[in-house]
């Protein structure tokens, strides 16, 4: 997958999420963000917000959510001595549910995905050929144990 066929996919993926139903609404990532946007007030007229704390696995992770939130208008944040990879936001249920937690992990899947295939060219072309997994083999006998077990 090339760059743009990655911008492509985010875009189609945005579109999924804001209940896109023709093809030409699925290329229009402003009009899906739109109705993004105003699912996200109505939700917030019916439900109250809710403080939630995301923990992200890493900061790739965590600047794809970040992004996402600040996409939506909604405001990340820590408190201070939290550790870097949480976010704080505060959002609806039923926006978190149906639209936020599952278009980002659409999004981070895909972008796993774009950037693992990326290493692996790298790697192959660049460092060595072979980037297979290491070797799995026994744990070595205890130095002086004189048993071939390692006890």
């Amino acid at each position: 997958m090339n760059e743009q066929k990655l911008i492509e996919k985010l875009r189609l993926i945005e579109a999924l999420f804001s209940g896109a139903t023709t093809k030409g609404e699925e290329v229009a990532a402003e009009l899906a963000r739109e109705r993004i946007l105003e699912r996200l007030r109505l939700t917030e007229k019916e439900e109250p917000l809710i403080e939630y704390r995301f923990t992200m696995s890493d900061m790739w992770t965590r600047k794809v959510f970040v992004a996402l939130l600040r996409r939506y208008g909604i405001k990340p944040y820590r408190y201070s001595r939290q550790r870097y990879t949480t976010v704080m936001a505060r959002v609806s249920k039923k926006f978190v549910d149906e639209t936020l937690w599952p278009e980002f992990q659409e999004i981070s899947e895909t972008l796993k995905v774009y950037l693992s295939e990326i290493t692996e060219r790298v790697v192959t072309q660049v460092i060595h050929q072979d980037s297979s997994e290491a070797e799995v083999v026994k744990e070595p006998a205890l130095i002086g144990s004189g048993n071939v077990d390692g006890t």
